[in-house]
């Protein structure tokens, strides 16, 4: 039987692996939170599918997504990632993945972890959306507006609104799967 997936998973394994596993499921490890943050500030400008061909690239590049590490990256350490081809090589994005390790690493310590700090703009539980297409499925919200305004004002790159709501999406803080998805239900009962 033939599974009706979002529109968007088409029919590139990868992507629907990705769709029917990990996109909208609520994520509360820090670590992996941290993963989808510089992910999708790394897909600015590209397609998610670029990004996550390249996503085992990244694990290796930066260190498994380890904050800690990343945050003490030497400009020797940037040189050397700007000519991996696994990766998105773009100066901006390489330099704000080690700012944002840095900041990460501050919120965490301010508010006890990263989860307990990014999920307060959803009031701590997945905000159900009833999408019936593509079309219905918004750039940005209130609460990536507010995600992205905060983020900015602790010193984060690459976290516009739309990244925010991306970042979102991904990590189960709304539940944008489509109405006729085969995910939108199940999910509609976490978070």
């Amino acid at each position: 039987m033939i599974k009706q997936r979002c529109a968007w998973a088409g029919d590139d394994a990868l992507y629907q692996r990705y769709h029917d596993l990990e996109w909208g499921v609520p994520l509360h490890d820090d670590d992996k939170l941290f993963e989808f943050l510089i992910l999708e500030g790394a897909q600015a400008g590209l397609s998610w599918i670029t990004i996550l061909r390249k996503r085992e690239n990244y694990r290796a590049a930066f260190d498994g997504f380890d904050a800690k590490c990343i945050a003490r990256y030497t400009p020797a350490k940037i040189e050397s990632l700007l000519q991996d081809s696994g990766i998105v090589r773009n100066r901006l994005k390489v330099n704000s993945t080690v700012l944002n390790a840095q900041k990460f690493l501050e919120v965490q310590v301010a508010f006890g972890s990263f989860d307990a700090y990014i999920w307060q703009f959803v009031g701590g539980k997945t905000i159900q959306n009833t999408r019936h297409s593509l079309a219905d499925i918004p750039a940005s919200s209130k609460e990536s507006d507010a995600m992205s305004k905060d983020l900015k004002k602790r010193g984060f790159k690459f976290i516009g609104t739309t990244i925010c709501y991306a970042f979102m999406q991904a990590t189960g803080m709304v539940n944008d799967h489509t109405a006729e998805c085969f995910r939108h239900g199940p999910l509609s009962k976490k978070g």
